[in-house]
């Protein structure tokens, strides 16, 4: 049996790694805008009412945002960006402590995963904690066949 399943989950977390990426490149082009006179705009362009609670809301958020902020969400989005970057080469070469790792860091979500599906069913909530549930028990799987450590790729051939 080949792990190609393992390259799948890289691929995975690879996409992850790009989206924090771009998440922080986005961040910090937009640290120098003015947001709230571009979030008015967006409201008018999707015809919502800028007095509206939802609207006040989100205006509100945007307003509390400054330099350090911005700053702090980019580094943590490069942080996590590059962590998932090399978890996913660490799993298509077949590393083994990235694939304790993936199962790891897969099971830790879960408990919240299961509170989010229990608080608000919802087709996210529940594809979030279906693909979750199938990397970490296909990774649990992996690291149960081989409990040595031993790479498998050298026994699978």
């Amino acid at each position: 049996m080949k792990f190609s399943g393992l390259k799948t989950i890289a691929f995975l977390e690879a996409l992850k790694g790009a989206a924090a990426l771009l998440l922080a490149i986005s961040i910090h082009i937009l640290e120098g805008v003015n947001l709230h006179a571009e979030v008015l705009k967006l409201l008018g362009i999707v015809h919502w009412n800028a007095g509206g609670h939802y609207a006040q809301m989100l205006l509100h958020a945007v307003d509390g945002l400054n330099h350090s902020s911005f700053t702090l969400v980019t580094v943590v989005a490069v942080f996590y960006a590059l962590v998932r970057f090399v978890e996913a080469y660490g799993l298509w070469h077949e590393m083994r402590w990235t694939e304790w790792f993936a199962f790891l860091s897969g099971a830790v979500y879960l408990p919240f995963e299961f509170y989010e599906i229990i608080k608000d069913p919802n087709l996210v909530t529940g594809a979030v904690l279906s693909i979750n549930l199938i990397v970490v028990a296909y990774m649990y799987t992996i690291l149960k066949k081989h409990p040595d450590g031993k790479n498998h790729r050298l026994r699978e051939q």
